[in-house]
């Protein structure tokens, strides 16, 4: 990591066919919810999954990821778009099984997103190679197949629109990172799954257990 995390900060349906996949209504407003540093692990090593004897299926969710080197707090876009420090791509990984039976009990559901190694991100890249980030494409491929292409040009709310919005909803340090939204195309996680994770000419791969 470049520096530090001090708190993940995800963007739920900001892609309008994910929402449809999942029958979720699409968002006036950007969804916000967090993960905390803890989760957070290196593509470099083995995906672990919770036991799903006990916690359910793990689900993938390819996201574009952003990580703050400046404090935002009630930012302009124009500010918003100086802070960007990196670049890379993330899973944020989430018991479906588990947060949808919190979900049905009015519960808050942490449990399914928190857990150690919850987020995932791949190495830090220059944010100049992706201009103004309205049309950054990116794939995720399991066992040669691909199962998610995105294209940060079909978000319902843009990067720099996004880091805005967040740092008037409460305020970004330094090293933060947001996770911006999946595209369609989510799914369970089997043990021995390959990924590979693509961002332009940056590949990286891993191993599920």
């Amino acid at each position: 990591m470049r520096a530090p995390i001090g708190k993940v900060v995800c963007v739920g349906r900001n892609y309008a066919e994910h929402a449809r996949e999942l029958g979720n209504e699409i968002p006036k407003s950007p969804i916000l919810f967090m993960k905390p540093a803890s989760s957070v692990v290196s593509v470099r090593n083995d995906i672990v999954r919770p036991d799903p004897a006990k916690y359910g299926d793990t689900h993938y969710e390819a996201e574009l990821c952003i990580q703050l080197s400046a404090d935002l707090s009630a930012a302009t876009v124009e500010q918003a778009q100086q802070a960007i420090g990196a670049v890379t791509l993330g899973l944020d990984l989430t018991l479906r099984d588990l947060q949808s039976k919190l979900k049905e009990k009015g519960h808050p559901w942490e449990r399914a997103k928190c857990f150690d190694g919850a987020c995932v991100l791949a190495d830090w890249l220059e944010p100049q190679a992706f201009a103004d980030f309205s049309q950054v494409n990116y794939q995720l491929t399991i066992n040669d197949e691909l199962r998610q292409d995105g294209d940060s040009a079909f978000m319902l709310f843009s990067v720099y629109e996004l880091l805005a919005e967040i740092s008037h909803a409460f305020s970004l340090q330094a090293g933060d990172v947001i996770m911006t939204g999946t595209p369609s195309g989510v799914g369970v996680l089997q043990a021995n799954d390959q990924l590979k994770l693509t961002l332009g000419a940056h590949e990286w791969q891993v191993k599920v257990r």
